[in-house]
């Protein structure tokens, strides 16, 4: 599946996700003692359903996406670039449109999407809130009575674990170790929320999401022994 013959079948992918609402008290009470139940495995003993409701976005049944970025390999005449494009916004619209990318030009057998952590949290993450918006769901993210290597699905983590289920290695991680620059020198995870509802700057969202992606792509390369992408041959779609 690695080879430099194949990497311009890849679809490269980063989702950034927050809580439904802003805040707890926002949610139906039935929604609320739902989130309760949810949450208790996770929750210390003594932290109240609404102190965690801050994470609530890592659980598609109780968040939303709020971007997704991606990206590709173009290799024309020996030379390449790397090209990406950002969907954000409206739920449901960014949906569409990425559910629109898939369908009309990676819908062939041989086309990946590639993630960190992918098969645990984004691929599954957005096929839930496709269905959850009422939107049918591409041939790469339908899933049902696929055997596992008709799934066209590949995960860095995955691969860095060779097999070794035991081990979690974060992407940022993973880029250090790797020698490829830091994808997160602005925000993490955890600060998503804050930054999309406090400081409602979706731009550094997404500059959060598209950094991720380059790094993912970086990380695909490293596995092939191929040279890493240089920043004139990155192109911003957006």
């Amino acid at each position: 599946m690695l080879s430099k013959n194949n990497l311009t079948k890849i679809l490269f992918l980063d989702i950034e996700t927050v809580p439904e609402e802003e805040n707890f008290d926002q949610l139906s009470p039935y929604k609320k003692e739902l989130w309760a139940q949810k949450s208790a495995y996770q929750r210390k003993e003594d932290e109240s359903p609404e102190e965690f409701y801050e994470r609530a976005g890592i659980w598609a049944e109780f968040g939303k996406i709020v971007c997704i970025s991606v990206g590709y390999f173009v290799i024309q005449n020996s030379e390449r670039n790397f090209r990406i494009k950002t969907f954000f916004g409206d739920e449901k619209q960014l949906l569409t449109e990425f559910k629109e990318l898939l369908d009309n030009h990676f819908n062939l057998k041989t086309h990946v999407l590639c993630a960190h952590n992918g098969k645990e949290f984004d691929f599954p993450y957005i096929a839930r809130r496709m269905i959850i918006n009422n939107i049918s769901l591409p041939k790469s993210l339908n899933l049902f009575g696929k055997k596992p290597w008709e799934i066209p699905h590949l995960d860095t983590m995955h691969l860095w674990r060779f097999g070794d289920y035991k081990n979690y290695t974060s992407l940022k991680l993973l880029a250090e170790v790797l020698g490829i620059p830091s994808p997160k020198d602005d925000i993490d995870g955890s600060e998503v929320a804050h930054v999309y509802y406090i400081e409602k700057n979706i731009d550094r969202i997404v500059t959060y999401c598209e950094k991720d992606v380059v790094t993912i792509a970086q990380v695909v390369l490293r596995f092939m022994n191929e040279p890493l992408l240089e920043s004139e041959e990155i192109i911003w779609l957006n």
